[in-house]
């Protein structure tokens, strides 16, 4: 019977902070000193910051098991890299490469003067770059193929004298050249030839040694289209094979001053709210402290791992802002329950009943958050690993640092105030006004009032009207009706978004509106998507080519990938085809396994690329490759599309494994992780907020509503992520994950408040825990809402993104805790009270 209401465990651990409050309250100087001295032993760790550090833009940001990791290891494994025959295409990593993208200005065609001649200059410059004291140029560190450099095509023929261009396909010399790839915003003729173009791409590629010289040479490059100003025709993006990860390196501390911005705001946004006309009673240190609190729980938790080694990615910059938004919520809901305490009981009296109420409540909170962070450990994305196991630490030092520090701070402050002394000068002061002083006396010097009634503090205005005003509104049977109606119109709203939401991410969007990177990314995305990437068709088994029935069926699931409308049919490169052909041509028996195998080798000689794409021991064929072209890939979204219809089609194919590869591959498996990562995280939330709520909220029903509260509030956020063009991918998974975790809080308080409430009547009961929490609330979320709006300014999308989320989760979460729980809460207890009357009136 004791656990029927599900407080088992709230009772003893209340009774346990009172005695704890009681004990800070009657020796806060060890709870002061203690977390400072903690503070500045662990600061140390910061001093291994540099060495922890690791923002591998691969290695943290996609998937640890992402699938195309595996099919590159297949590639790197059957067919490896022939240094002596570089081709593009065949590459199973980006390579390394400078790029640029020249667009004609004034709209005119780019392969013709004065914009041409442009290019030329500018490709002349490139070409005679020097490093090493001007000892190796790009011909000593460049690619190679057939002995020579690989060229930039597009220049030999817009040099030569030819009359016209074909495209996307074009006859150079005795070979067929794809053009679709260096030439953007193309007009061309039905018969395919090029009337003008705006845009040309060049590439520029170096050995894959990844050696000193080359990486100065990229240097060189970046340094020499920096400086490059005399380009009257064309407007010039550059990129380099390094460009992305160095724009993460070179911005990695650009979020510390808006941390301090921030930090900043939300001490004056603190002490703004914490301000009183009474002199004694006013809390604007309790303010400051309270930040400084979760400033010392950062600098703990960094220093600790930092320490003992745990990775430092960039990711884990936006949990500072997270530690600020708790630690605020926990400051204003201390100080709320120590403002219903009498102010003549001794201070240790004080601090224990503020302990039993309030740190009860930020127990659940902060107990389903720890929880939820370390089981986010667990993630697929180890940038969303260590961004874990930084916030559940930083929670963790949060919550002891505000029962111990901020709570000896609270009961240092009590002691001035039971002293009756001044908020600034700490000087006694009288508490009633009188005339023999002067009316400015009167308001800087006198202080201490409270309610004799009650016999605790007097509440602010603010604070009143939840009790006076909000509360009874809120209770009204219409008023209930139409807080109804509202829910339900911001329920249709959010799944309306959630139908609507997008899933891809931009590789700009990891750097900085002005970089070079994001520049580059944009003109490609807008002058060459006309072509996506080409894309390696894998057979992964031994197959018999020789066999013509088996090798028709192969053939036929080739064949498939050409249907989709993001592949173009006519465009495509086979080893098998050709040899087919090349036996055609010499009337040759392919069909006998003795004359295919023999004759490969004269085939090779003549094709030697295709050499690459055959892994050929005795007389096996172990593995085999071709490459398909994709048409109309200009978004992330598309990409997405491309990769899983391209997976489905080989899935489908049951004579042979196949599979499909491009590097950028390894940076669309996300795609396969975020949907069923977000939902997993969001599904372990809810259960353990449901188990913690039901061993901590005396009341299961409220348990239950407070745990739909996150359903409720995790469907909002997507739902107007959506309208408010957040696009679903890795970075805002993190976020999202994160800040649902505090979707909770404001939720959990109220629901706590409101079954501890000692009213009987339900509606009393919401008016009593709006009367006492609805402020902090608002404190908490205004605070915190306004405080990291400064990110709202950021040149990083990262960070704003992170702002709109942020803002999302703590408004709504918000509303949930001031609007809906308590009228569903009210609803609920009034048809129980309801039930139990029909019940003993039966009897």
């Amino acid at each position: 019977m004791g656990c029927r209401r599900t407080d088992c465990l709230s009772r003893p651990l209340s009774n346990l902070f009172a005695k704890l409050g009681s004990t800070v309250g009657s020796c806060p100087f060890y709870f002061l000193l203690i977390p400072i001295l903690i503070s500045a032993a662990l600061s140390g760790g910061f001093f291994f910051i540099t060495d922890r550090e690791d923002n591998d833009l691969e290695q943290q940001f996609t998937p640890k098991k992402g699938p195309s990791k595996v099919t590159r290891a297949f590639v790197r494994e059957n067919f490896p890299y022939n240094e002596s025959m570089f081709s593009e295409d065949r590459q199973y990593n980006k390579g390394n490469f400078a790029s640029l993208i020249a667009v004609s200005k004034n709209s005119n065609n780019v392969l013709e003067s004065p914009a041409s001649e442009d290019i030329i200059r500018l490709n002349n410059k490139i070409l005679n770059i020097t490093v090493d004291n001007g000892r190796l140029g790009f011909n000593d560190l460049c690619a190679e193929a057939n002995g020579r450099c690989v060229p930039n095509v597009i220049l030999e023929i817009i040099t030569s004298d030819q009359a016209s261009i074909s495209y996307p396909e074009h006859r150079l010399s005795s070979s067929s050249v794809f053009l679709g790839s260096v030439l953007g915003g193309v007009i061309a003729d039905a018969n395919g030839t090029i009337r003008s173009a705006q845009a040309v791409k060049l590439l520029y590629y170096l050995d894959n040694n990844e050696s000193v010289a080359s990486k100065l040479w990229l240097r060189e490059f970046k340094a020499l289209l920096l400086d490059e100003t005399d380009r009257k025709h064309i407007d010039v993006s550059y990129y380099t094979s390094k460009s992305k990860q160095e724009e993460i390196n070179s911005h990695k501390t650009d979020g510390f001053p808006l941390f301090l911005i921030t930090y900043a705001c939300a001490i004056s946004l603190s002490v703004i709210s914490c301000l009183r006309t009474d002199n004694v009673r006013n809390k604007v240190w309790m303010a400051v402290v309270g930040v400084v609190s979760s400033g010392l729980a950062v600098i703990s938790s960094f220093g600790l791992l930092l320490y003992i080694g745990v990775p430092f990615v960039i990711t884990v910059a936006n949990s500072p802002f997270l530690i600020l938004g708790i630690g605020l919520n926990n400051m204003f809901i201390m100080m709320s329950d120590w403002q219903h305490t009498h102010v003549n009981d001794p201070v240790p009296k004080r601090m224990a009943h503020t302990y039993k109420e309030a740190v009860m409540s930020i127990t659940i909170t902060a107990l389903t958050d720890v929880l939820k962070f370390f089981i986010g450990v667990m993630s697929d994305f180890p940038s969303v690993q260590s961004f874990c196991l930084y916030t559940a630490t930083s929670i963790l030092f949060c919550y002891i640092y505000t029962i111990t520090f901020f709570g000896a701070s609270m009961a240092l402050n009590g002691r001035r105030e039971d002293s009756n002394r001044h908020w600034l000068t700490c000087m006694k002061v009288p508490s009633d006004e009188t005339s023999n002083h002067t009316e400015m006396y009167n308001i800087c010097c006198v202080g201490g009032k409270y309610d004799k009634i009650t016999g605790a503090e007097k509440k602010q205005r603010v604070s009143n009207l939840f009790k006076e005003y909000y509360g009874p509104f809120l209770t009204k049977p219409e008023v209930k009706v139409l807080v109804m109606l509202l829910y339900v119109a911001y329920l249709g709203t959010s799944i309306f978004g959630c139908f609507h939401i997008q899933q891809g991410i931009e590789l700009y969007d990891l750097a900085a509106d002005n970089s070079h990177v994001t520049r580059f990314i944009k003109k490609d995305r807008q002058y060459f998507s006309d072509y996506g990437p080409s894309v390696m068709v894998i057979v992964k088994e031994e197959f018999p080519y020789w066999d013509s029935a088996k090798r028709y069926q192969l053939q036929a699931c080739i064949d498939a990938f050409k249907e989709p409308q993001f592949v173009d049919r006519d465009i495509y490169t086979s080893w098998l085809d050709s040899y087919l052909i090349y036996g055609q041509e010499r009337h040759l028996n392919l069909n006998d396994k003795d004359v295919f195998l023999s004759n490969l080798p004269p085939f090779f000689d003549l094709h030697p690329l295709f050499k690459q794409d055959v892994n050929l021991t005795g007389d096996v064929i172990h593995a085999s490759r071709l490459f398909i072209q994709t048409i109309d890939i200009a978004s992330a979204s598309d990409e997405m599309e491309m990769l899983k219809g391209l997976k489905s089609i080989a899935g489908r194919c049951g004579v042979a494994s196949l599979s499909v590869y491009n590097h950028a591959f390894i940076y669309l498996d996300q795609y396969d992780v975020v949907v069923s990562s977000t939902i997993k995280n969001v599904g372990v939330i809810t259960a353990v907020m449901l188990v913690v709520s039901l061993l901590l909220i005396p009341n299961p029903i409220c348990s239950v509503w407070v745990t739909c509260s996150i359903i409720s509030v995790t469907v909002g956020v997507n739902g107007f992520m959506a309208l408010w063009d957040i696009s679903l991918d890795s970075i805002s998974m993190i976020i999202f994950t994160v800040c649902i975790g505090f979707t909770v809080d404001f939720s959990a308080h109220m629901a706590y408040a409101f079954v501890s409430s000692k009213k009987s009547n339900p509606d009393d009961k919401a008016v009593d825990a709006l009367s006492s929490l609805g402020y902090p609330i608002l404190q908490g979320a205004v605070s915190t809402i306004l405080g990291v709006s400064v990110l709202a300014m950021s040149e990083f999308n990262t960070f704003r993104t992170f702002f709109k989320i942020f803002f999302l989760v703590m408004f709504i979460g918000m509303v949930h805790g001031l609007v809906f729980i308590p009228t569903v809460l009210t609803q609920c207890s009034a048809e129980k009270d309801e039930e139990k009357d029909l019940k003993s009136s039966k009897f």
